[in-house]
């Protein structure tokens, strides 16, 4: 077997997702800078938060289910152009003088909905190009390479959007979607079955399979749980991010250190994404999961406590690394759970559930308490639902069955 590094499809797979995820680290800092600068209120930065997340939870069931149906390369590269022409209406928009924040949150919204419908295909096609025996590094080599971006990519945007207009910044984005659409269609292995159109009866019984299966599985059960409460917490601070950093670190929008502070994610990030295959190897999927989520919160206390601009920068980067462990672990072990007909479906449910529910109301809570009390509060609601997510896994059927190898059999 070709090692994975050397697989020419895998290649193309991983340049797609690290120029897509290149472009899109820009807009993830550009957009709500934009609408901060041009509305100044807490709750328009939330609404952005919110656009990025609210797609998942209204079409996460039946992008998962057209996922393990449809053509998963085919769908892949349309989705990615059609997202590519939604994104550059905002610079164009800014260009003859009539950009709003309104336009600004639906345009997000719109490509967000695109992606809903392109991660769905793209959850089965990653085992499709590495082989599941292989997922463990595959999705390690994504997320390793993906936070070298995260490092590099909101520094050089904080610096642009210093000496620029946000939105142009954003033809970035429009580039990479396109490079990325490119890419998926050059790889030559088959990203999954293309079954029969089914009506639409056959379609809710497939959606229906795919929650169920969440549903009865002890480890997805519990990590779905956990996600819906984790990301209720990073939607109180991804939504916050930007008036935190002006009314508390003193880094208003349009300076560079505002690039720093997005950035310091990606360094814990990497780290995690270094150290989850030997970790995953030497405790387990389930302890793993234990372990980092009350660091998580400890972390997140220690951002929220912050008042310097270095100091949150590092807090942030230490906070990197029990999140991103989570994550990688709850995407990794889901995948090698789930039967490969399911893929598409579960892993969207489970993302829809988490991203799609969690994120929204977390960003909404942030907004109105950043709004009436200051973005500090909101941080400390953050940390509080990392608590709640550490203490409901321990009191959950994990903690007493995370020596069960059953727990991680893949069901007939």
């Amino acid at each position: 077997m070709i090692p994975l590094r050397r697989d020419p499809d895998f290649r193309r797979y991983w340049a797609a997702r690290v120029v897509s995820l290149g472009g899109s680290l820009v807009t993830y800092l550009v957009l709500p800078v934009l609408v901060y600068r041009m509305t100044g209120d807490a709750r328009w930065t939330a609404l952005v938060t919110v656009s990025e997340s609210l797609p998942y939870l209204c079409f996460g069931l039946i992008s998962g289910a057209l996922g393990d149906r449809l053509d998963r390369r085919r769908t892949m590269v349309v989705t990615d152009v059609l997202s590519a022409l939604v994104l550059a209406s905002i610079p164009v928009a800014h260009l003859v003088g009539v950009l709003t924040p309104v336009h600004v949150v639906l345009a997000g919204l719109g490509v967000h909905t695109l992606f809903v419908f392109f991660d769905g295909a793209n959850f089965g096609a990653l085992p499709a190009v590495a082989g599941r025996d292989r997922l463990t590094t595959a999705n390690s080599l994504v997320h390793g390479s993906s936070t070298v971006l995260e490092m590099a990519v909101p520094v050089t945007a904080g610096a642009a959007v210093a000496v620029m207009a946000p939105a142009p910044l954003l033809a970035v984005d429009v580039v990479s979607f396109l490079a990325s659409a490119y890419l998926v269609r050059a790889i030559t292995k088959p990203l999954g079955p293309l079954g029969e159109r089914a009506p639409g009866g056959r379609l809710r019984r497939e959606i229906g399979e795919g929650l169920r299966f969440l549903i009865r599985h002890p480890v997805v059960r519990v990590q779905t749980i956990v996600a819906i409460i984790m990301n209720v917490s990073f939607g109180a601070f991804l939504g916050q991010v930007v008036p935190f950093a002006d009314t508390e670190l003193e880094v208003p929008p349009d300076d560079a250190r505002l690039g720093a502070v997005y950035a310091a994610w990606a360094v814990g990030g990497l780290v995690a994404s270094t150290a989850y295959p030997w970790l995953s190897r030497t405790l387990g999927p389930v302890r793993v999961l234990l372990l980092a989520l009350p660091c998580t919160a400890i972390a997140g206390l220690m951002v929220s406590r912050t008042s310097h601009w270095m100091f949150a920068v590092l807090a942030i980067a230490l906070w990197g690394v029990p999140v991103t462990t989570c994550i990688l672990n709850s995407i990794t072990t889901r995948a090698l759970v789930t039967p490969d007909r399911l893929q598409g479906r579960v892993n969207t449910v489970g993302r829809m559930l988490g991203f799609g529910l969690g994120t929204p109301l977390g960003a909404m809570l942030g907004g109105f308490l950043s709004h009436g009390y200051g973005a500090r509060v909101a941080l400390y609601a953050s940390a509080a639902f990392q608590a709640a997510a550490a203490l409901t896994a321990w009191l959950s059927p994990l903690r007493r069955g995370r020596h069960d190898p059953l727990l991680l059999a893949v069901p007939e």
